[in-house]
């Protein structure tokens, strides 16, 4: 069968646009965020709505075919397409229905945070996010995410209201607190193990339209003073202040003076969600601490804040390789080796970000989601980041080197949405979820998803996998 034939075949089983290779926007459509990422499917079902991710869920299902699912295309680990199978791209579903009266909001799985941003910003709220307005509603929810938000109102999982979600046996089920519960429960932080998230509702917050943003950039030499300070103002600060301490190299563009570029740096930046006076007043510590290189702060909107890191992040540019770690501290010893990290970056791109939790999302119980224990105060992401293909591999192995090196300060926990490419497996997934969760998620898995039809993911393996045959395309 050629692939115009198979093409054909599946587009009169499907209702939705379906892209092959010799489509000519087969290019453009296969492309991921991650340049790194270079992979050939078969078929990219571009999906309009729920009954078209029904009828590819059911064709992958039958025909034994390797599945990816495509939200916003922006998740590290390139899993939103696949060699030779069907990608479910939800890219086209951009629905966005705001309840200012209920503070809620629904938007369908294709809509990004920047773009959720600007219609709930309309009416002075917002949902917990990221920090990259383009990164996907659907894969950093599904994961958790860590956003500006977080010590005032928690995670994006913990703000979810309800969803819609197509799993492995075709079936279109709403899964709430009370409907699904088991179901609901698992995708807060289990990723996409389960089906198609096809639509999320979320809780939101008054944000904005102005909110105080700090950005001290300090010299790297001034990290050991003004690092610990850092530490000890962030301890006190109130929850309307989510901060991170990232190490990072000043970057080569417009934005930032020409004598400052690609100097190394260790950024002290933060928000505040409250009232910009009262923001102005909690976060000048922050610009006090030594000489900054560079000032970014002020009172800027609140959608502005969400796309500051956009610039320098963009889609396609850059190979990325990231991985995480949540730390048991943050005493001198922590810090030193972070630091000495900073100063043998391969590549000046690399951020390493120390992200400051606690507050809302700490509160939590290890039990109440998929997501797992909230107890640490600090995480470290090793965002490798680097333009030369031929320097994956050197890249690759600093990154592998610095994780292992930092589990001397670490129980092994880790934030999912940035785990490398999860070269570990199940212990990976098991260190991130604990025992009990992983436990009650593998039975979810078994019940909703016995076949592991969704398994391009941070993968839960269901109890019947090891029998399983490999997945096969149609001929």
């Amino acid at each position: 069968m050629t692939g115009k034939q198979s093409t054909s075949t599946l587009e009169s089983r499907l209702g939705g646009k379906v892209v092959g290779p010799d489509d000519d926007r087969y290019d453009a459509a296969r492309r991921v965020w991650n340049g790194m990422i270079d992979r050939r499917p078969r078929w990219i079902v571009r999906c309009d709505g729920a009954a078209d991710v029904i009828d590819a869920v059911n064709f992958a299902r039958v025909h034994q075919l390797m599945v990816a699912v495509r939200g916003g295309g922006h998740n590290v680990a390139g899993s939103a397409v696949c060699d030779d199978g069907l990608v479910i791209d939800l890219s086209p579903m951009k629905k966005i229905d705001v309840d200012p009266i209920a503070r809620t909001v629904r938007a369908q799985g294709g809509v990004t945070w920047g773009e959720l941003d600007r219609e709930t910003q309309a009416f002075g709220l917002a949902a917990p996010g990221g920090v990259v307005s383009t990164t996907g509603i659907a894969g950093l929810t599904l994961g958790g995410g860590v956003g500006w938000l977080r010590r005032k109102y928690g995670l994006s999982c913990d703000n979810l209201i309800s969803v819609d979600i197509v799993t492995a046996d075709g079936a279109l089920r709403t899964a709430s607190a009370t409907e699904t519960s088991d179901l609901f429960w698992g995708i807060r932080g289990g990723g996409g193990n389960f089906g198609v998230v096809i639509s999320f509702e979320f809780q939101l917050h008054p944000v904005g339209p102005e909110v105080m943003f700090a950005g001290a950039l300090y010299p790297l030499e001034q990290a050991r003073t003004v690092v610990p300070c850092w530490r000890d103002f962030i301890r006190a600060a109130p929850e309307e202040v989510s901060s991170q301490a990232v190490f990072w190299s000043v970057p080569a563009v417009d934005a930032f003076p020409p004598h400052t570029r690609g100097a190394p740096v260790v950024a002290l930046v933060a928000m505040h969600c409250g009232s910009p006076a009262e923001g102005q007043r909690a976060l000048q510590p922050l610009r006090e601490f030594g000489e900054p290189l560079i000032d970014l702060s002020g009172v800027m909107p609140f959608v502005q804040v969400q796309q500051l890191y956009d610039p320098f992040l963009p889609a396609g540019a850059f190979n990325y390789y990231w991985k995480s770690l949540e730390l048991n501290g943050l005493d001198d010893q922590v810090l030193e080796a972070v630091i000495v990290a900073a100063e043998s970056r391969p590549s000046p791109h690399t951020l390493l970000p120390i992200w400051h939790h606690g507050g809302a999302m700490n509160r939590p119980s290890a039990r109440d989601s998929a997501y797992g224990d909230r107890s640490a105060e600090f995480l470290l992401s090793i965002d490798s980041t680097w333009s030369d293909p031929a320097d994956n591999e050197k890249n690759i192995r600093w990154t592998r080197a610095l994780w292992n090196d930092m589990h001397r300060f670490s129980s092994g926990s880790l934030y999912l949405n940035f785990a490398g490419f999860g070269e570990e497996g199940q212990a990976l997934v098991q260190a991130a979820y604990g025992c009990d969760n992983y436990k009650r998620l593998v039975a979810l898995k078994n019940k909703f998803d016995p076949a592991n039809l969704f398994r391009l993911n941070q993968n839960i393996l269901p109890t019947a996998a090891a029998g399983l045959p490999a997945a096969t395309a149609v001929k």
